[in-house]
C-alpha cells in the first residue's frame, strides 16, 4: 500500500512542487494539499495521512505549532509529521524536533532524500537532513537543556553509545550496521534497548538527548578513533 501524504505549504508553487515530486515516487501519494498550519491540521485530522510534510512559515499556526498540536508529547493518537523549509536555522530544527517531528528537510534536499524521509516517518523512524544534523548537536552541546537532562535507567553499554552517536550523526540502521559492523537486526536490538533507557519515542529524541547530555562529541570520537569490532 502506498503511504498517504498531505502536503502544507502557503505558496501555491512550492506546495504544487512538491505535491507533484512526491506523486511520483514509489509508493507514496499526495492525498491533500493545505495553504496554512489551521487548515493542515484540520486536513490532516480528518484524513488521518500515513505523513504530514509541513512547512515551517505558515500564516496564523506555522509549522511548529501544527506538528506539537498533531505529534505533541500530549497528543493521544499521533500523526508523523516531517518539517521541510528553506531556512537552515537550528532554532527551528530544535523546536521541530521538539514539537514531535520525524524529520527535518531542508527544500533543496533533493526527490531521493525527501521520499526517503517520508517513508522513514511512515514507519516510525526518523530523518534529519545530514547537512543539519551535526551542527544541530555543535550547536546546541555546550548550551544544554533549561533543566537537567533525563538520565538513563540503566547505564549504557558500549556498543549502546557507539549506537547513540552514530544514531545522532544523522545515520540511518543500515549505515550504523556498516559502520559498526554488525547485523541489521543487531542496530534495532541496540536502538530499541536504548531508547527503552532514556526514555525517548524515536530516533530524533534519541539525536536531542544525546547533545542534550552532551556526549555526542565523546562517543562520536571514541567511535571515529577506535571502532569496537567485537560482535554485536
Amino acid at each position: 500500500m502506498s503511504v498517504r501524504v498531505i502536503v502544507a505549504d502557503d505558496q501555491e508553487i512550492v506546495r504544487t512542487g512538491l505535491s507533484m515530486i512526491l506523486d511520483v515516487q514509489p509508493g507514496i501519494e499526495v492525498v491533500g494539499e493545505a495553504a496554512d498550519g489551521r487548515q493542515a491540521v484540520d486536513l490532516a485530522r480528518r484524513l488521518r495521512p500515513d505523513v504530514c510534510l509541513f512547512d515551517i512559515r505558515m500564516p496564523g499556526i506555522d509549522g511548529i505549532e501544527a506538528t506539537r498540536l498533531l505529534a505533541g508529547p500530549g497528543v493521544a493518537d499521533p500523526l508523523a509529521v516531517v518539517v521541510i523549509t528553506t531556512f537552515d536555522l537550528d532554532e527551528y530544527v530544535y523546536a521541530a524536533l521538539r514539537a514531535g517531528a520525524k524529520g527535518f528537510l531542508l527544500k533543496d534536499a533533493g526527490p531521493a532524500l525527501l521520499a526517503q524521509a517520508v517513508h522513514a516517518a511512515a514507519v516510525g523512524d526518523a530523518l534529519i537532513a545530514p547537512s543539519v544534523t551535526a551542527r544541530l548537536l555543535d550547536a546546541f552541546a555546550d548550551t544544554g537543556p533549561a533543566g537537567p537532562a533525563v538520565q538513563p535507567i540503566d547505564p549504557l553499554t558500549e556498543r549502546e553509545e557507539q549506537v547513540l552517536a552514530s544514531v545522532a550523526a544523522g545515520r540511518t540502521n543500515s549505515e550504523v550496521a556498516q559502520e559498526l559492523h554488525i547485523t541489521l537486526s543487531t542496530v534495532k536490538s541496540h536502538l530499541a534497548s536504548l531508547m527503552a533507557k532514556i526514555g525517548a519515542r524515536n530516533r530524533v529524541e534519541v539525536a536531542i538527548w544525546a547533545y542534550e547530555t552532551r556526549r555526542v562529541r565523546r562517543s562520536a570520537e571514541s567511535t571515529t578513533s577506535a571502532p569496537d569490532q567485537r560482535p554485536g
